[in-house]
């Protein structure tokens, strides 16, 4: 069984910073993968950021040059540094792996609400 815990949410001021954590833990092979995808009120979910397992990244045009992934294989875990955060970023963030394991498939962490307000 694989899973995915975040860390890192919160309650930022516009302009201010935060940086979510995500863990992958359990039976895993290798993960392809690793992302962040976000869903507000009302919204679908949408993907924010994600990462190749060889470092390349790929972002939302609503998050390019304000929003970093990066990823460190060998704990298996995938960093998201948020900066110059908008009210519009306001979202429960999730990160979504592709892992091989005894059970290939896409994981899902449970979630962490990022707000952006004053």
């Amino acid at each position: 069984q694989v899973q995915l815990v975040e860390s890192g949410g919160g309650l930022v001021q516009p302009g201010g910073s935060l940086r979510l954590s995500c863990a992958a833990s359990g039976s895993i092979f290798n993960i392809n993968y690793m992302g962040w995808y976000r869903q507000a009120p009302g919204k679908e979910r949408e993907l924010v950021a994600r990462i190749s397992r060889s470092g390349s990244p790929n972002y939302a045009d609503s998050v390019k040059g304000r929003f970093t992934i990066s990823r460190d294989s060998r704990k298996d875990s995938v960093y998201l540094q948020m900066s110059s955060l908008k009210p519009e970023d306001t979202a429960v963030y999730y990160c979504n792996a592709e892992v091989v394991s005894l059970k290939n498939g896409a994981y899902w962490g449970q979630g962490t609400q990022v707000t952006v307000s004053s």
